[in-house]
């Protein structure tokens, strides 16, 4: 069971993090953008100060805000990972050409399924998926032509790498 801690209490959540963050969120924009002027840190702050007061008296943009931060936390932790993973397939080594462009496609692959499993679409997504690509109606049809194509596409792509190099 999760540790219940003051974070968690329904006055930090609701109404003491939303006013700091747009607290100081607007104090940084306005100290750095000097619309007021120049030396008018106390008039900031109050600024800033009414506007996060106002911010967490309404319901609708406060959910909005921490809706969109939730996503912001979740998408940097997706992009570092991300670029975590990239720095160990291809960081100082002699990885070139398709090599690390497969090694990409497999990460960004392995990323996806990742987040799939973190998130709790297991099992019943993925058999899902699968039905859904490999045994429906159309999908024999589909995967012939995918394969048809493909081929076609390595055996252009081979004639024109033999043609540029005569």
């Amino acid at each position: 069971m999760a540790e219940v801690t003051f974070l968690s209490n329904w006055i930090v959540a609701k109404f003491i993090l939303p006013f700091l963050l747009i607290f100081f969120i607007l104090f940084a924009i306005l100290e750095k953008t000097k619309i007021l002027g120049d030396r008018t840190h106390q008039l900031n702050v109050f600024v800033s100060l009414v506007v996060g007061l106002i911010f967490v008296g309404v319901v609708f943009p406060k959910e909005v805000v921490g809706n969109l931060i939730l996503f912001l936390t979740v998408a940097m932790i997706v992009v570092f990972v991300t670029l975590l993973l990239w720095g160990f397939v291809s960081g100082r080594t002699e990885v070139e050409g398709w090599v690390k462009k497969l090694a990409g496609i497999v990460l960004i692959i392995a990323v996806v399924i990742a987040i799939f499993w973190a998130v709790g679409l297991r099992v019943e997504f993925l058999n899902n998926l699968i039905d859904f690509l490999f045994y429906s109606s159309w999908s024999g049809t589909f995967w012939t032509n995918v394969v048809f194509v493909g081929a076609v596409a390595i055996a252009i792509a081979i004639v024109l790498k033999n043609t540029k190099s005569s």
